[in-house]
């Protein structure tokens, strides 16, 4: 089944798609050719706007997390041989903190449906039963259905293609690169660098999952939005880029704001 076709996403990209072309034509007399690709930054900045207090309640989880790692990990070195107690007292910690080692992953999950229908506005000839002016729409003289992958692979692949993809990507790289700098959770720092994780649970108590693995690949999963730049659409790289840039600033001022220093900061 095309996901596409499943009702909320259809009408996700169609209700994107109206806002981007309706932006795109008011853009015409500023933006000229551009336009669109004008309109999908703007698009991603109110989206990105409108989920502010989703990121604050992130931001809010992150420094949860960091003010609990030295506990855990103090209960991990006391506790390594007992894991029952280690079990309990972790649930513990948990229960009285009123914390999820999850919580904060609704903005991640948010951002997914969005990027599909950036993505569906670029790779769908028909939308909402009407030809999808979208694609003939460039920056920088590259279409912006256009993808690095189908470029290089079709031998069309010209010098400043080249230059657009590559630019996006490495910014991204930068950024995201920047993000885990300043902004990285020492609780993940942790888990990255191969400390002490909760053993498994004793026979009788309830399984406390081992987060271990998940985190380390968390820590590293913003990288593979430099990979999805390059094989997804032009204009979806350029969301890609403006939403990462924007994480990046958020998550920074919430460090500040929240109270939550950042990795740079306790490592002085």
């Amino acid at each position: 089944m095309n996901p596409y076709d499943f009702l909320p996403i259809r009408v996700l990209v169609e209700g994107a798609y109206w806002v981007v072309t309706t932006l795109s034509d008011l853009l015409v007399p500023l933006a000229g050719a551009e336009s669109a690709a004008v309109a999908i930054v703007l698009l991603t900045l109110a989206v990105r706007a409108a989920l502010i207090p989703v990121g604050r309640s992130q931001a809010k989880a992150n420094a949860m997390r960091q003010r609990l790692a030295p506990e855990l990990a103090a209960l991990q070195r006391k506790y390594a041989k007992n894991p029952e107690v280690l079990q309990r007292k972790t649930m513990e910690l948990y229960q009285r903190e009123k914390a999820s080692p999850l919580a904060g992953c609704l903005p991640l999950l948010i951002q997914m449906p969005i990027l599909m229908a950036v993505y569906g506005l670029f790779v769908r000839p028909e939308i909402g039963g009407e030809d999808n002016r979208l694609l003939s729409h460039t920056f920088m003289g590259v279409p912006l259905d256009a993808t690095l992958v189908n470029v290089v692979g079709g031998g069309s692949a010209y010098p400043t293609s080249i230059i657009v993809f590559v630019s996006v990507m490495a910014l991204i790289g930068v950024v995201t690169w920047l993000s885990r700098r300043f902004v990285q959770l020492p609780a993940t720092q942790v888990a990255v660098e191969g400390r002490p994780a909760p053993v498994a649970s004793a026979a009788g108590m309830p399984q406390m999952p081992d987060l271990t693995g998940l985190t380390k690949a968390l820590g590293y999963m913003p990288f593979v939005t430099v990979i999805i730049a390059g094989i997804a659409p032009l204009a979806a790289g350029l969301y890609l880029l403006v939403t990462t840039a924007w994480t990046f600033v958020e998550r920074l001022v919430l460090s500040k704001t929240i109270g939550a220093p950042s990795v740079h900061e306790t490592q002085r």
